[in-house]
């Protein structure tokens, strides 16, 4: 082909006068206005991502291509790079530019215990009969467990919810948080709040005491790991500053509602506890990492750290309140600090740990809700007090969220080694009415199953490992004769199938496999169990490496079901 015949072929080649056209995704100048109107002026920053897709989700409805173009444009950012985050988290609805995005999207929970409850009945119904415009999806546990079966239309909570309820709300547009009643600064200071706050900045309190109290009262990470406070914040304090801190309320684990619970009823005894643990270790700021699933305490926390930045409480360590965006796996601390730096939640390989190389690569703090919870009055009433409420040689009060076929669900704060025969009997009321104990989940979806027999186990750190099972986060999921364990186990497999975030191979096509094998009429034990040892032994973080304990519960426990 000679040259003449070559360019007419490929206009715009070679030198001289070439007809040059853009490549990749071009920014409309609209669009550009529109996500510069949404962002106004805050900082450019790579960390605020995940929060600048929320803005521009709350503002449109939905993320459309051609604002996630022109926010990577707006962020000096590859396409790319902003796609794969919004693509990660499940609570960012991406749509084509032409695309007409719902008017409203209903979430069904279809998580273990809403599943007891008749949560696929009530999806089937209200995904048949939804009028046009509305979106209707399944999704993952709420942290409503206590008030199941739960939907949500927009961010509007339906508890104890029937089709028609649902149908209802998302025809009203009722898509608004009911923000519940809670005590304020103003309340919370007239009951000394703040006080123990107050004197470890004017420098009354020794930090060294404060940690000791902490040791002898043996207070642990109440968020699962159970790691022992004290300790922590004293690897934290041996590292060289600049030094951060995170609050991890990104309970996502089915049957856990526990955080919500103490956010909702004493949010300022949490944010005292984590301003005091910011002090004590010198971190210079808290990152308060919230799940999307609670958007009412998302609104309490704005308003009250606001009135605490006003009352000059967190000049030593400002808290900077961060949103979820829908995925379990942040719940695991190296992936929520991932998050929190505005990327996917991606498990980080250790060590290094957090502890020395945490947000930003800095030494971090991390603490779980509960555990910040119980620091002031740790310190003020010492640590005996907290010490001598655990039963034997268990220490301190724990909350065990509690829920299923019991008459009262909830939120138990009981005697650490508490039995699930006590919680039951003591605390919840009984059984449901034509309901006969078969079994439960002692430590909610990763934690295993146990049958009802195995009823006088003491619920604590360490007493459940000889049996398959822990304790976590102490999600309390109980079933009856009237429910399949090897459901249970369906359930969460498919649960933890579609929560991995597909990292290392063992969990994202081990699940995928294990929720194949298992919704076959007979499983098969010799393949389920090899194949449960393959993601223990080989996945990157605990999703994977726990993933198969319910199901070698039912190979252990419920043998008549097989």
């Amino acid at each position: 082909m000679n040259q003449q015949a070559f360019k007419r072929r490929h206009p715009g080649s070679g030198r001289g006068k070439a007809v040059r056209t853009p490549k990749g995704r071009q920014v409309d100048p609209t669009s550009l206005a529109e996500v510069k109107n949404v962002l106004g002026e805050r900082p450019r920053r790579r960390d605020l991502l995940i929060e600048f897709l929320h803005l521009i989700q709350d503002k449109y409805g939905c993320l459309r291509h051609r604002h996630l173009a022109a926010l990577a444009h707006e962020m000096r950012l590859a396409m790319a790079e902003v796609f794969e985050v919004a693509t990660f988290y499940a609570h960012f609805d991406i749509v084509p530019d032409d695309a007409t995005p719902p008017k409203v999207t209903v979430r069904v929970c279809d998580s273990v215990v809403c599943a007891l409850k008749g949560a696929a009945q009530i999806l089937t119904e209200v995904s048949a009969r939804a009028p046009a415009g509305v979106k209707v999806v399944p999704a993952p546990c709420m942290g409503r467990c206590a008030d199941a079966p739960t939907a949500e239309v927009g961010h509007f909570h339906i508890d104890r919810c029937d089709a028609d309820q649902v149908l209802q709300a998302a025809q009203n547009r009722t898509v608004e948080p009911v923000v519940p009643v809670y005590p304020d600064l103003d309340q919370y200071e007239k009951d000394a709040g703040y006080k123990l706050l107050r004197s470890c900045l004017a420098g009354d309190q020794n930090v060294e005491s404060i940690m000791a109290s902490l040791e002898h009262s043996g207070l642990r990470g109440l968020g699962g790991a159970g790691f022992p406070t004290a300790r922590k914040w004293k690897f934290v304090r041996g590292y060289a500053g600049p030094r951060l801190m995170a609050v991890n309320a990104d309970e996502g684990e089915p049957g856990t509602f526990k955080d919500r619970f103490f956010l909702e009823q004493d949010p300022h005894r949490v944010l005292e506890g984590t301003l005091i643990a910011a002090w004590a270790v010198k971190a210079e700021q808290i990152y308060f990492y919230l799940r999307d699933e609670y958007p009412a305490i998302r609104k309490i926390l704005q308003r009250e750290i606001d009135r605490l930045d006003a009352a000059g409480l967190t000049r030593h360590a400002p808290i900077i309140l961060r949103r979820g965006a829908g995925a379990y796996i942040c719940g695991e601390e190296s992936s929520m600090i991932e998050s929190i730096e505005g990327k996917r939640g991606l498990p980080r390989h250790r060590p290094p740990y957090v502890a020395e190389v945490g947000i930003f690569g800095r030494p971090t703090l991390v603490q779980n809700v509960e555990t910040l919870y119980w620091i002031r009055d740790i310190v003020e009433k010492g640590a005996e007090w907290f010490a001598q409420q655990g039963k034997d040689e268990a220490k301190g009060p724990r909350s065990y969220s509690v829920s299923g076929r019991v008459r009262q669900p909830g939120v138990k704060i009981a005697p650490a080694g508490t039995t699930i025969r006590e919680l039951i009997n003591d605390y919840c009321g009984g059984m449901e009415e034509g309901h006969k104990f078969k079994g439960y989940l002692p430590g909610g979806a990763s934690g295993g199953i146990l049958p009802a027999s195995m009823d006088d186990i003491p619920l604590d750190f360490g007493t459940l490992q000889k049996y398959g099972c822990f304790i976590g986060s102490a999600a309390i999921v109980v079933f009856s004769d009237q429910d399949s364990a090897k459901g249970v186990a369906l359930n969460l497999m498919r649960f933890f199938e579609d929560e991995s975030c597909g990292q290392c191979t063992p969990c994202r096509s081990g699940t995928e496999k294990a929720v194949a094998f298992m919704s076959q009429n007979r499983w098969d034990e010799p393949l389920l169990t090899e194949l449960g040892a393959t993601m223990t032994d080989a996945s990157i973080c605990g999703l994977g490496q726990a993933a198969a304990n319910p199901l070698l519960s039912v190979f252990k426990y419920f043998r008549e079901e097989l």
